[in-house]
């Protein structure tokens, strides 16, 4: 009996023939099924631009203060001490000269970045405010802790990165130009004393 083939993704199967084309069916819907099922399971990569942070201050109306068009400086370094030893291993091509010296490396101190808040310039008052206070050497006292909270597609909080002990450095506003359109920019510079991310249940 002469079958004729047919071009097939897996391959050459017989025209007509029902079993094979029943098995390719299984085949294929286990595949998608897999790979669906794979790409459910995968994490949500987040965007960055579904964003809020918390940060209250003294005197603010919240959420006003709540409301920053970008955030930077989120990083914390953990320092990288080298230290060098002088073993009394020996060395050299002839393998008797004593004192090799042996470079390792060891974690130091941890510091963190200042963190730079951006928004549009209002009429508020808070966050010069703020760095006033501090100027006046008030900052013990000034001293804020925040979060800045980044949500999935549904609106649902996926990530959290917890400040402490946030004050003021310094403050500016973007140039003006008569010639220009755009909206007029407030940034405040921020000093922190810890960032540690917080497990989102």
């Amino acid at each position: 009996m002469k079958y004729e083939v047919c071009r097939h993704p897996l391959g050459g199967f017989p025209k007509g023939n029902f079993i094979f084309y029943f098995l390719d069916f299984i085949l294929f819907s286990y595949l998608n099924f897999y790979v669906v099922n794979i790409m459910t399971d995968f994490p949500e990569i987040l965007t960055n631009s579904r964003f809020y942070l918390e940060l209250k201050l003294t005197g603010s109306q919240e959420p006003v203060d709540g409301y920053f068009m970008e955030c930077q400086g989120f990083k914390v370094n953990q320092q990288v001490i080298e230290v060098a030893e002088v073993t009394p291993q020996t060395w050299g091509k002839k393998g008797n000269t004593s004192g090799r010296v042996i470079r390792t490396k060891i974690p130091g101190n941890i510091s963190y970045s200042n963190i730079v808040l951006r928004r549009g310039l209002t009429i508020s008052m808070t966050m010069w405010n703020w760095l006033a206070a501090v100027q006046e050497s008030k900052w013990g006292d000034e001293k804020r802790d925040g979060s800045l909270v980044i949500y999935n597609q549904a609106a649902e909080e996926k990530f959290r990165l917890a400040f402490k002990n946030a004050w003021p450095a310094s403050y500016k506003i973007n140039d003006v130009n008569a010639a220009g359109s755009e909206h007029e920019i407030e940034e405040i510079e921020v000093v922190v004393e810890e960032l540690k991310r917080v497990k989102v249940a």
